[in-house]
């Protein structure tokens, strides 16, 4: 978060009455070790005392438009539909308001607050979509007209990325010790950077058939073939 949506973010606080250490709690709660120092919250919890409410070093020129009207709430409602990564600052600047008005009125008057991507394996195309649904239904008719012999004879497939080396974790690597003993040491260990990528066959018996990707090879339907 940049330096100015911090103080966005403090000035929200002190708005809705909190006290300079209710705030650098709730802080902490969501930034972490990233979050504001104590001195830097109470500072500008006093520079908003003494009206200095700007989130910018600099005052703006211009009467600023009425800060929660429907029209400005409106207006920052459609610059967030049409950009979803826009900045808190970026929207103050261009509607000439403070970052801890438009922090206020993003998650308290429209209800939205940002968030990461989730990342997914694959995005995938209506097409694809379409194919595993008619591949599923055909499962399921197979399926239902026989469980035990569909389940029998059913293979499915799975490819992870395996590293020639993957060190114990800490959990793994615990062991008892009886009062008096020193706790036991090993030297640090960290994942090898060589990989390789293997294919896994099974079935509801266990693995048929494990194959290794070979060096500049790719996986695509003549792989599989």
């Amino acid at each position: 978060m940049e330096k100015n949506e911090f103080r966005a973010v403090i000035e929200h606080f002190y708005l809705k009455r909190l006290t300079p250490k209710e705030i650098k709690t709730k802080s902490d709660e969501v930034h972490g070790t990233s979050a504001t120092a104590f001195a830097t919250i109470y500072n500008r919890v006093n520079e908003f005392k003494r009206r200095r409410t700007s989130t910018n070093d600099q005052n703006r020129s211009g009467r600023p438009e009425e800060e929660t009207s429907s029209e400005m709430i409106d207006k920052i409602h459609d610059m967030v539909l049409s950009d979803r990564r826009i900045k808190v600052r970026e929207i103050g600047e261009a509607r000439g308001i403070s970052q801890g008005t438009v922090f206020s009125i993003l998650h308290e008057k429209l209800g939205v607050k940002k968030i990461s991507e989730r990342r997914v394996p694959c995005l995938l195309l209506m097409e694809n979509k379409r194919n595993r649904v008619i591949n599923s239904d055909a499962g399921l008719v197979l399926f239902r007209r026989n469980p035990d012999e569909f389940l029998r004879r059913y293979i499915t497939v799975d490819a992870k990325w395996m590293r020639y080396y993957t060190p114990e974790t800490k959990e793994q690597s615990k062991q008892w010790v009886f009062k008096g003993d020193s706790a036991p040491k090993k030297a640090k260990t960290v994942k090898s950077g060589g990989k390789v990528m293997a294919t896994i066959f099974w079935d509801a018996h266990g693995n048929i058939y494990v194959d290794y990707l070979a060096k500049g090879q790719t996986i695509n339907g003549e792989y599989y073939a």
